[in-house]
């Protein structure tokens, strides 16, 4: 396991060199020639990572074939591209360039959501988007509302569902799919506090806890969260982009009410939240103690 996360991180590294060469002779170097081939070669480490993965983790053959797959088609389509430009006096179509950058980061975005479950695995995380599986969720519960009765610092449990997610699998796939999923992961970790815990619900649900936090504080990581995935559309690989939003339950700490108490306030909570419109924040109905 080790060894395959030590060549992980050096993989991830090798393939920014590597654009930083593509670049280099898509725009600047015209002296390769026709020897594109021989000048842009793929990383050699990837191979070595992939088969070091092969031995460690067997079980996740599929997620391995997958990135070996996209690391085959971006440099296919990079060769192509260079070959397009005749003579090397040319520089690519800005469609050309999009469509090797979007297969780079797609590709990045994969390994680099891998390097975070391999670093993490103890923690129990969701290989497909980084975040925390339901693996250990009852106990890191359990902690935190044995902290909320200790210290009175309140806590809240939100869910959030992706707006029309069937649709996106229905009109564009289950890959593009996959690829929303990991790009709301990864907007999750960015605009959630450092201190607070998410998960994947299941789906395209996610659980979040967020800590020494009220009402109104609450209120506003949720809301930088819903605004922050609004603003940005997903681009998929051919560059098509998707408009994604999202709509919340939450329910606050209260004595007396157990953490699986507040997921089912949480729960009918975003029920409401979908029924009146979808892309809004609805806080739970008052939960007796």
């Amino acid at each position: 396991m080790a060894g395959a996360s030590d060549l992980l991180s050096q993989t991830i590294d090798a393939y920014m060199d590597w654009l930083v060469l593509w670049h280099r002779l898509a725009f600047f170097d015209h002296s390769a020639g026709g020897d594109v081939h021989d000048v842009l070669m793929p990383p050699p480490i990837f191979h070595q990572w992939q088969e070091a993965m092969r031995q460690s983790l067997p079980q996740d053959k599929a997620s391995i074939e997958k990135l070996a797959a996209l690391h085959d088609q971006l440099h296919i389509l990079a060769r192509l591209v260079l070959m397009k430009m005749p003579e090397r006096h040319t520089t690519p179509t800005r469609k050309d360039y999009d469509n090797v950058v979007a297969k780079y980061e797609e590709l990045i975005q994969g390994l680099r959501r891998l390097e975070r479950a391999l670093a993490f695995a103890a923690s129990g995380l969701d290989p497909l988007t980084g975040l925390r599986s339901r693996t250990g969720l009852t106990e890191d519960l359990a902690r935190e509302q044995n902290r909320f009765l200790r210290s009175g610092r309140p806590f809240c449990l939100a869910l959030m569902d992706i707006d029309h997610f069937k649709s996106v699998n229905d009109t564009y796939g289950h890959e593009a799919g996959d690829r929303v999923l990991a790009a709301v992961a990864d907007r999750i970790s960015r605009d959630l506090r450092s201190f607070d815990d998410a998960w994947r619900w299941g789906g395209e649900e996610f659980l979040f806890c967020l800590k020494e936090a009220d009402d109104t504080s609450a209120v506003a990581v949720l809301e930088r969260l819903r605004m922050a995935l609004a603003s940005k559309p997903v681009i998929l690989a051919d560059g098509k982009s998707i408009p994604v939003t999202a709509s919340f339950g939450f329910a606050m700490s209260r004595l007396n009410v157990t953490p699986e108490e507040l997921i089912r306030a949480a729960d009918q909570a975003l029920y409401r939240a979908k029924a009146e419109g979808r892309n809004r924040i609805v806080a739970a109905a008052t939960i007796k103690d």
